[in-house]
Protein backbone atom coordinates (compact mmCIF):
# COMPACT_ATOMS: atom_id res chain seq x y z
CA UNK A 1 0.00 0.00 0.00
CA UNK A 2 1.05 3.49 -0.62
CA UNK A 3 1.95 5.46 2.25
CA UNK A 4 -0.93 8.11 3.73
CA UNK A 5 0.51 11.96 4.38
CA UNK A 6 0.29 12.37 8.37
CA UNK A 7 -2.17 15.25 9.24
CA UNK A 8 -0.73 18.78 9.44
CA UNK A 9 1.92 18.35 6.29
CA UNK A 10 2.15 21.19 4.01
CA UNK A 11 0.71 21.54 0.62
CA UNK A 12 2.21 19.75 -1.93
CA UNK A 13 3.63 16.78 0.67
CA UNK A 14 1.09 14.58 -0.18
CA UNK A 15 1.00 11.13 -1.48
CA UNK A 16 2.71 11.87 -4.95
CA UNK A 17 5.16 14.18 -3.52
CA UNK A 18 6.25 10.99 -0.60
CA UNK A 19 6.63 8.43 -3.58
CA UNK A 20 8.48 11.18 -5.57
CA UNK A 21 10.82 11.64 -3.03
CA UNK A 22 11.39 7.26 -2.28
CA UNK A 23 11.93 7.37 -6.17
CA UNK A 24 13.78 10.32 -6.81
CA UNK A 25 17.61 8.93 -5.53
CA UNK A 26 17.31 6.16 -8.19
CA UNK A 27 16.94 8.97 -11.34
CA UNK A 28 19.52 11.29 -12.89
CA UNK A 29 19.25 14.18 -12.82
CA UNK A 30 17.99 14.67 -16.22
CA UNK A 31 15.34 11.94 -15.40
CA UNK A 32 14.41 14.34 -12.70
CA UNK A 33 14.51 17.55 -15.13
CA UNK A 34 12.40 16.19 -17.70
CA UNK A 35 9.76 14.50 -15.42
CA UNK A 36 9.38 17.92 -13.36
CA UNK A 37 9.88 20.11 -16.66
CA UNK A 38 8.57 18.04 -19.33
CA UNK A 39 9.47 19.39 -22.87
CA UNK A 40 6.90 19.52 -25.60
CA UNK A 41 4.08 18.13 -23.57
CA UNK A 42 0.58 18.27 -25.05
CA UNK A 43 -1.72 17.56 -27.97
CA UNK A 44 -0.64 18.20 -31.47
CA UNK A 45 -3.84 18.82 -33.30
CA UNK A 46 -2.33 19.16 -37.00
CA UNK A 47 0.20 16.26 -36.41
CA UNK A 48 1.28 14.31 -39.91
CA UNK A 49 2.07 11.07 -37.88
CA UNK A 50 0.41 9.73 -34.48
CA UNK A 51 2.12 7.15 -32.58
CA UNK A 52 0.22 5.17 -29.41
CA UNK A 53 2.28 2.28 -27.01
CA UNK A 54 1.24 1.23 -23.74
CA UNK A 55 2.73 -1.33 -21.10
CA UNK A 56 0.22 -4.12 -19.89
CA UNK A 57 2.38 -4.75 -16.67
CA UNK A 58 2.72 -1.54 -15.39
CA UNK A 59 -0.17 0.02 -17.05
CA UNK A 60 1.79 3.11 -18.70
CA UNK A 61 0.62 4.90 -22.08
CA UNK A 62 2.39 7.01 -24.40
CA UNK A 63 1.14 8.70 -27.51
CA UNK A 64 3.63 10.81 -29.54
CA UNK A 65 2.66 13.58 -32.47
CA UNK A 66 4.64 14.04 -35.40
CA UNK A 67 4.98 17.01 -37.57
CA UNK A 68 7.25 16.70 -40.65
CA UNK A 69 8.16 18.63 -43.59
CA UNK A 70 10.59 17.92 -46.15
CA UNK A 71 11.50 14.39 -44.98
CA UNK A 72 12.68 15.55 -41.65
CA UNK A 73 10.50 15.83 -38.10
CA UNK A 74 9.55 19.41 -37.42
CA UNK A 75 7.93 19.31 -34.40
CA UNK A 76 7.25 16.51 -32.00
CA UNK A 77 5.05 16.15 -28.84
CA UNK A 78 3.03 13.70 -26.40
CA UNK A 79 0.85 12.82 -24.13
CA UNK A 80 1.85 10.31 -21.62
CA UNK A 81 -0.18 8.68 -18.65
CA UNK A 82 2.50 6.60 -16.28
CA UNK A 83 5.49 7.08 -13.92
CA UNK A 84 8.23 9.80 -13.66
CA UNK A 85 10.51 7.64 -16.18
CA UNK A 86 7.79 7.13 -18.53
CA UNK A 87 7.35 11.27 -19.00
CA UNK A 88 10.81 11.78 -18.77
CA UNK A 89 11.20 9.46 -21.89
CA UNK A 90 8.39 10.95 -23.78
CA UNK A 91 10.17 14.53 -22.93
CA UNK A 92 13.42 13.12 -23.96
CA UNK A 93 11.79 11.93 -27.38
CA UNK A 94 10.20 14.40 -28.72
CA UNK A 95 13.58 16.31 -27.88
CA UNK A 96 15.59 14.12 -29.75
CA UNK A 97 13.58 13.80 -32.84
CA UNK A 98 13.20 17.71 -33.51
CA UNK A 99 15.13 18.03 -36.80
CA UNK A 100 15.98 14.66 -37.40
CA UNK A 101 14.65 13.28 -40.78
CA UNK A 102 13.02 10.14 -41.16
CA UNK A 103 15.49 7.54 -41.51
CA UNK A 104 17.61 8.78 -38.68
CA UNK A 105 14.84 9.01 -36.57
CA UNK A 106 13.55 5.81 -37.25
CA UNK A 107 17.29 4.51 -36.25
CA UNK A 108 16.50 5.75 -32.13
CA UNK A 109 16.31 2.64 -30.05
CA UNK A 110 15.51 2.45 -26.58
CA UNK A 111 19.19 2.29 -25.67
CA UNK A 112 19.34 5.98 -26.87
CA UNK A 113 16.53 7.30 -25.30
CA UNK A 114 17.81 5.50 -22.20
CA UNK A 115 21.51 6.71 -22.67
CA UNK A 116 20.33 10.21 -23.34
CA UNK A 117 18.57 10.42 -19.85
CA UNK A 118 21.90 9.25 -18.13
CA UNK A 119 20.31 5.79 -17.68
CA UNK A 120 17.14 4.16 -16.16
CA UNK A 121 16.90 1.93 -13.36
CA UNK A 122 16.80 -1.64 -14.48
CA UNK A 123 12.93 -1.32 -13.60
CA UNK A 124 12.01 1.33 -15.78
CA UNK A 125 14.07 0.40 -18.67
CA UNK A 126 10.07 -0.75 -20.59
CA UNK A 127 9.60 3.05 -20.58
CA UNK A 128 12.73 3.24 -23.34
CA UNK A 129 11.02 0.14 -25.03
CA UNK A 130 8.03 2.10 -25.21
CA UNK A 131 9.65 5.49 -26.42
CA UNK A 132 10.61 3.65 -29.20
CA UNK A 133 7.56 1.90 -30.15
CA UNK A 134 5.69 5.15 -30.48
CA UNK A 135 8.45 6.64 -32.40
CA UNK A 136 7.97 3.41 -34.48
CA UNK A 137 4.32 3.96 -34.55
CA UNK A 138 4.09 7.58 -35.38
CA UNK A 139 6.57 6.59 -38.27
CA UNK A 140 4.12 3.98 -39.97
CA UNK A 141 0.60 6.08 -39.21
CA UNK A 142 2.86 9.16 -41.00
CA UNK A 143 4.01 6.99 -44.10
CA UNK A 144 0.23 5.91 -44.38
CA UNK A 145 -1.12 9.23 -44.40
CA UNK A 146 1.20 10.52 -46.97
CA UNK A 147 0.05 7.52 -49.39
CA UNK A 148 -3.01 8.19 -49.52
Amino acid sequence: MFPLPSAGQGEGEGVTSTLYHEENSMYSDIVTEHFKNPHNAGEMADADGVGDDSNPVCGDTMRLFIKVSDDRIVKASFLTRGCGAAIAASSMTTDMLRGLSLQDAARITNKDVANALGGLPGSKLHCSVLAEGVIRKALEDYHKRSQS
